[in-house]
Order: C-alpha cells, then structure tokens, then sequence
C-alpha cells in the first residue's frame, strides 16, 4: 500500500521541549479533540478515533559492527472509514 506523508517536521530539541509536544497531543486524546500539527506555512489537523491503534519502536540503524543511531518511535494509526484499529500485542509499559 503505497504512503502519502501528509506532514513531516523534523528539528533538534531538548527534551523539555519534546516532553512539552507530547504533553499536547496527550491532553488533546483525552479531551477528545483533532490534532493539529503546524511548521510554517504547512499544516494538517486529524481526528483519532477513541480506539485507535497505538505502536511503540525501539529501533537501532546502521552497521551491525559499529555504532548506529536509535530512535523510539510513536504510532497512532486508523482507517479513513472510520473503522477502529484492531492490534493486539500485549499491554504496553514504561518505566
């Protein structure tokens, strides 16, 4: 299935300033609300459902042999029909 990237910003932060991002999208999912992502001139505003589904990444890139870079990454996806997302994996923690 082929990806449309509707919106993408990547910039350094410190982590005060991610958790700050974080804690945005955190309070809009419990109010309910669409989210709305902005850099510059470019913008995009999506409605989670209530159940969507949500993917954690620890990912390592690069040589096997030296050093690489590591990312977490956060998922929420969902169908445009407005079906809810169906994965099940076991239930999430983190320390």
């Amino acid at each position: 299935m082929p990806e449309e990237v509707l919106f993408k910003s990547e910039s350094g932060q410190n982590r005060e300033e991610i958790a700050s991002y974080l804690h945005s999208v955190a309070e809009k999912l419990e109010q309910g609300d669409a989210v709305t992502l902005k850099s510059g001139s470019e913008s995009v505003t999506m409605e989670p459902p209530a159940h969507p589904t949500f993917e954690v990444k620890a990912e390592r890139e690069g040589p096997t042999d030296g050093p690489g870079k590591l990312s977490i990454e956060f998922e929420l996806e969902w169908d445009e029909n407005g079906s809810e997302g169906d994965g099940e994996s076991g239930q999430l923690e983190i320390e």
